[in-house]
C-alpha cells in the first residue's frame, strides 16, 4: 500500500514541509525574504506569484537543491536534501528534464534504473506510471514527438516512479493550453486523492481554485499563506487575483510608510494562517528531533 513505509513513524501532526526564517541572497540583490510557512501533509499547495518573485528559488531550497543564505528548512522531518529524502520527495523541474530522442518508455526505464529499480520491480514501476499519467498510446513514441502537455507529463511520470509523498513541481501548466491543463490538474487530484503532497507553482491565478491551499508571493516576499476562503475572507475580495493585487498593495503601502522616518513602526502585512498545524519554527524544531 502506497506510503506505507515513508509515513508510518512520522508524527500525524507534523507538516510535509516546514520553512523558517528562509533567506536567499545574490550578490546585493535578496531572492528570498524570511519566508516562513508550513505544508500540510496531503493536500495541494498553489505557490502563486509573478515571475521573478522567487518561486523557482523556494522550491529548489524545499528539495535541496539550494542552500539558503540563513533559516531552516524541513522536509517530512528531514532537513531537506538529507540523503533519506531521495525516494521520497518528486521534483518536476520548469526545463524538460527527460530525453528528447528517447521513447516513453525508455525515458522511464533509464529514470527507474537510475534510482536503482530492477527486473520487476522497474517494469512494474513503469507501468504504474504510464497509467497514472494517461501516457499509454504514446508510450512506443519518441518524446521529440510529443505535444507540449504529453511531454509534461513524461517529466511528471519520471518524478513518480519512486511513489514520492511530497511533489514539487515548478510551472508544470505554463504554456499548455486550458483543456491540457484541466487535464493534468485532474491527474494531480488523483495523486492528492491518494495521500501524496503537492507544491505547485504558477504565475495563473485561476490554479488557485483547484489548490486546497495558497502561499501567495511578491518580490521575495510571502504575502500570504492560507486557504482560498481565509485569503478571500480577510481581504474582502470575490477572487484570488484580486486578493493578491490588495496584498500587493498593502505590503506597498505598508513600505512606504516606514520609509517616512525610524518612529513609524510597520511591517509588511502577511496572512498566515494554518489550522491545525504548527507554525514554521516550532515545526521546524519539532522535526529536528525526530533525525
Amino acid at each position: 500500500m502506497q506510503h506505507t513505509e515513508h509515513s508510518t513513524a512520522l508524527p500525524a501532526d507534523l507538516p510535509a514541509v516546514a520553512v523558517y526564517g528562509l533567506e536567499v541572497v545574490r550578490g546585493t540583490h535578496t531572492v528570498l525574504e524570511h519566508v516562513s510557512f508550513t505544508v500540510p501533509r496531503g493536500c495541494t499547495v498553489g505557490l502563486l506569484g509573478p515571475s521573478g518573485c522567487g518561486k523557482t528559488t523556494l522550491l529548489r531550497c524545499v528539495v535541496g537543491v539550494q542552500q539558503p543564505d540563513a533559516g531552516h528548512v524541513q522536509v517530512l522531518g528531514q532537513a531537506a536534501g538529507a540523503w533519506r529524502l531521495r525516494t521520497r520527495v518528486g521534483y518536476v523541474t520548469q526545463a524538460p528534464s527527460v530525453y528528447a530522442d528517447l521513447t516513453v518508455l525508455e525515458n522511464l526505464r533509464y529514470f527507474a534504473a537510475a534510482l536503482g529499480l530492477r527486473g520487476w520491480r522497474r517494469e512494474d514501476a513503469v507501468v504504474r506510471v504510464v497509467k497514472e499519467v494517461d501516457l499509454a498510446s504514446y508510450a512506443d513514441r519518441t518524446v521529440a514527438r510529443l505535444s507540449g502537455g504529453q511531454y509534461s507529463r513524461v517529466s511528471l511520470a519520471v518524478a513518480l516512479l519512486n511513489e514520492p509523498d511530497v511533489l514539487v513541481m515548478d510551472e508544470p501548466t505554463v504554456g499548455l493550453d486550458p483543456m491540457v491543463r484541466r487535464e493534468l490538474w485532474t491527474v494531480f487530484e488523483r495523486l492528492t486523492a491518494r495521500g501524496t503532497t503537492l507544491l505547485i507553482s504558477s504565475h495563473v491565478m485561476d490554479e488557485a481554485d483547484r489548490c486546497d491551499r495558497l502561499l501567495l508571493m511578491r518580490a521575495g516576499r510571502l504575502l500570504a499563506s492560507a486557504d482560498r476562503e481565509t485569503l478571500l475572507k480577510h481581504t474582502g475580495c470575490e477572487d484570488v487575483e484580486e486578493a493578491f493585487l490588495y496584498l500587493v498593495r498593502t505590503a506597498a503601502a505598508a513600505e512606504a510608510q516606514a520609509r517616512q522616518g525610524p518612529a513609524v513602526d510597520c511591517l509588511l502585512p502577511q496572512l498566515l494562517d494554518q489550522p491545525g498545524a504548527p507554525d514554521a519554527e516550532r515545526a521546524f524544531f519539532a522535526a529536528d528531533t525526530l533525525r
